[in-house]
């Protein structure tokens, strides 16, 4: 999918949950959750359901998503509840990150773009976490068979150790590989892995 494609298909999956108030966190977010602390940056947010619950615990985040429709609900969300949580719509093909935070997530979004601009984005998280903070990253990862949601030459499927091998020199605090069935008889493999900056 080229990138205003898979917005538009997020943002369609997002009026849906919006109009359900679904708004559970999945299993990469759970896990995430004890290492997002302070000023966080949550890159590729979707509805934000990380970023409010994170917000909640008394961080203060910058919430960054496409979906028009995603950042509307946290800005709503920011508003009613009062937390230190802002919602900003960029598109993540060339969004650059601004300042320096104590946490960066960036929970299944690298693998939406092609390989130079999954490593410069992953660059940039490192580049923008403090010292002594945690970056979060998940992606899909070779041996992934469910390749139906990408246009080809539009994504990037890390290699299996690829992450941790990025992240040499910091502090592997977990890193994990786990296979969800997909349509078509097909998996998705992901890869995530908690660093902390030295």
């Amino acid at each position: 999918m080229d990138a205003n494609h898979s917005v538009t298909f997020f943002d369609s999956q997002f009026q849906k949950q919006v109009s359900e108030q679904s708004f559970a966190l999945n299993p990469f977010e759970e896990a995430a959750l004890p290492y997002l602390t302070g000023s966080v940056l949550d890159l590729g947010c979707g509805l934000g359901n990380l970023s409010v619950e994170v917000a909640r615990r008394g961080a203060s985040v910058v919430a960054v998503d496409a979906s028009p429709t995603a950042v509307a609900r946290i800005q709503q969300v920011a508003a009613e509840e009062k937390l230190a949580l802002q919602g900003v719509q960029a598109d993540l093909s060339n969004y650059q990150i601004n300042g320096q935070f104590d946490s960066i997530a960036a929970i299944g979004l690298l693998m939406f773009f092609d390989r130079v601009r999954a490593l410069e984005l992953l660059e940039g998280v490192q580049r923008h976490v403090k010292p002594g903070g945690c970056a979060v990253i998940n992606a899909l990862i070779e041996g992934t068979t469910f390749l139906g949601m990408f246009q080809p030459g539009h994504y990037y499927l890390f290699g299996r150790d690829e992450l941790a091998q990025r992240f040499a020199g910091w502090k592997i605090l977990a890193h994990d590989h786990q296979i969800f069935p997909a349509p078509e008889n097909t998996e998705k493999v992901f890869a995530t892995i908690v660093a902390r900056k030295p």
